[in-house]
């Protein structure tokens, strides 16, 4: 059987462009989400497509409700069945919490809990009616400890994941596992500006993590051989 369509929202760069990639060469026709970098998502699919894999782009902002779920209701009624998601769009505005702005809450987090939100339920049912979905969630080391400077984000994940476990118990039963992947730092564009010096000596890796790496495991939770394991946080943080 031909394996369903992968949606990887957040997918023109970092860990979503990696994670389109490692899913496109398991094997999963890739429908490729991003907002607005036109040419940064031609170039992921043109490196999918070069290596002999499919993919289309789709693009719409995951926070806004108006765009999203009709985008992805229309994808269902083309007869696409979707039976991977993984939900990595994400911004960081970071600040302290006494300067930090409304806009920067909101914005940070209605990406990441709104466009859970949009993007997840419109595919939900069919899934349960398929009896078989993966949902994967990328959500943060930060979100598990907190991070100074990143309430709004810290927020924001610790929400995603909250909402990882509890649509984890909703649909265990048909097959349908939901879980996250909470990465420490790894070498993308959000990490441009942080002390990487500093942040090293507390990893007892030494190293930052690398976009592929996180990709492995959301390849392996989208495959047969993970269908026991649902409702995990599983952190990619080097032992920080």
């Amino acid at each position: 059987m031909s394996k369903p369509h992968a949606l990887v929202t957040g997918g023109s760069r970092g860990i979503g462009a990696a994670i389109a990639k490692a899913l496109a060469a398991a094997g999963h026709p890739i429908l490729l989400n991003y907002r607005s970098n036109d040419d940064a998502a031609e170039a992921v699919k043109a490196e999918i497509e070069g290596a002999g894999g499919s993919v289309r782009l789709c693009k719409f902002d995951v926070a806004d409700r108006e765009q999203a779920t009709p985008a992805v209701e229309a994808l269902l009624e083309e007869g696409l069945t979707i039976g991977v998601l993984v939900n990595n769009a994400g911004v960081a505005i970071d600040d302290s919490f006494p300067q930090m702005t409304w806009d920067a809450w909101e914005k940070v987090t209605r990406t990441t809990l709104d466009g859970f939100f949009n993007v997840t339920r419109p595919l939900v049912m069919p899934m349960c009616r398929k009896r078989w979905g993966r949902i994967i969630n990328i959500a943060s080391v930060s979100g598990v400890n907190g991070n100074r400077g990143q309430v709004n984000y810290s927020a924001a994940k610790a929400g995603l994941i909250g909402a990882t476990k509890a649509l984890a118990i909703e649909v265990a039963k048909r097959k349908i596992t939901v879980n996250a992947i909470a990465p420490g730092l790894v070498e993308t564009e959000m990490i441009e500006g942080a002390p990487i010096d500093l942040i090293m000596k507390q990893i007892p890796a030494r190293r930052i993590g690398k976009p592929e790496e996180v990709a492995s495991l959301a390849a392996w939770l989208a495959s047969d051989g993970a269908a026991y394991v649902t409702g995990q946080v599983i952190v990619m943080s080097g032992g920080l």
